[in-house]
Formats: structure tokens, C-alpha cells, sequence
């Protein structure tokens, strides 16, 4: 029993922080405002909690990012087309980056934070390897397609979360605009399929 608690507690508390950080990174006005002092005081826990949690606020903003990406990663890695993997690539590529960017477009502030942390390359984090590994391996897949590796690149460059903020957060582009312009630029690099067959 003794044993018990302490992990009990602290999956409680590490519960608490990732509520309250999801909390003020949605209502904040920039993600630079929310601090680690402040997600403790949202949580009702000491700071020291956090930093033996997280270790910092990137390992805090990057455990949160995880949590709310889980269904987009499930559906990517175990879901049914067009996201799963059994999908066609022409259906896949265009379904993987709507599913990106409607995530952002959620997560505005979050996905902010999170591309402004890390390495000194946002293109060595451990997210933008892995979605860039997962395009890259579809396009690979594509009949004609050239140069797989730097298609990715620009493609992703399409959903950054910096792009995103400066089309729905500050000139105020609808939702369903934003996709539709993604699903058309889709359409004109891969050659293949029309805005009409992407997926919404």
C-alpha cells in the first residue's frame, strides 16, 4: 500500500497538469504567456511537481502535444483508409496532412508552442521526423513521383502551425477554406487526384 500511493498521486497530479496546461494553451492569446508557474497554480500543485514530471516546459508542452494527438495517431497507424495504413497513397497523402492540419487548426496555440521548442532545427524534432518519415514513405509509393524526401518537406511546410495562426488566427481564414486550398495545392504537387476527392 505504501508503495501505491505515490503512483497513484502522481498519475493524479500528472492528469491535473496536462488538463490545466490544455486549458490556458486554448485560451491564451500567445503560447509564450503560459508558464510553468501558472499551469502549477491552474493544477493546484508545486512547480517542483512539474519539473519531476516533465523536466521542463518542452517536456511538459511535448507530453500535452502527445496526449491530444493520440486518435490522429491511432487512425494513422491502426485505422481504416484513408488514414490508416492499408490506403491508397494518393488517398493517404491527402488525408494525412488535412488530419495535421485540422489538428493545428484545433490546437493553434499548443502546436505553436510546441514547433518553437526543441532542437536548433524544427526539422530534427522527434514530431516533424516522424510525419515527415510517414509522407515520405506513402509519396515513395506513387507512381512518377519524384524526390519523395523534399515532397514531404514541402508539403508539411503547408501545415506548419506558424502558417496556420497567420491564416485562421490572424486574417481570420475560415476553416473549411484553409482545407480546401490545402487539398488543391495537394492535388497540383501529386498530379493525381482533384480538391473534390480529397478527404474532409
Amino acid at each position: 500500500m505504501t508503495e501505491r500511493r505515490p503512483r497513484k498521486d502522481a498519475a493524479r497530479n500528472r492528469a491535473a497538469v496536462l488538463a490545466a496546461a490544455d486549458t490556458l494553451f486554448t485560451e491564451c492569446e500567445s503560447p509564450e504567456d503560459v508558464t510553468m508557474a501558472d499551469i502549477a497554480t491552474a493544477a493546484g500543485v508545486g512547480k517542483g511537481t512539474l519539473f519531476r514530471a516533465f523536466g521542463d516546459r518542452t517536456g511538459l508542452i511535448r507530453a500535452l502535444y502527445t496526449t491530444r494527438l493520440e486518435p490522429v495517431r491511432s487512425a494513422v497507424e491502426e485505422g481504416p483508409p484513408p488514414l490508416g495504413p492499408d490506403a491508397p497513397p494518393l488517398q493517404r497523402v491527402p488525408a494525412l496532412l488535412d488530419a495535421l492540419l485540422c489538428f493545428k487548426l484545433d490546437n493553434r496555440h499548443l502546436a505553436l508552442a510546441l514547433e518553437a521548442t526543441g532542437s536548433d532545427s524544427p526539422y530534427q524534432a522527434e514530431h516533424y521526423e516522424r510525419w515527415h518519415s510517414l509522407l515520405r514513405s506513402a509519396l515513395e509509393r506513387i507512381p512518377g513521383l519524384t524526390n519523395s524526401d523534399f515532397t514531404a518537406h514541402a508539403l508539411l511546410a503547408a501545415v506548419r502551425a506558424d502558417l496556420v495562426e497567420h491564416l485562421a488566427g490572424q486574417k481570420g481564414v475560415p476553416r473549411e477554406d484553409i482545407r480546401n486550398q490545402l487539398a488543391s495545392f495537394i492535388a497540383e504537387v501529386l498530379g493525381g487526384t482533384g480538391p473534390d476527392e480529397a478527404p474532409r
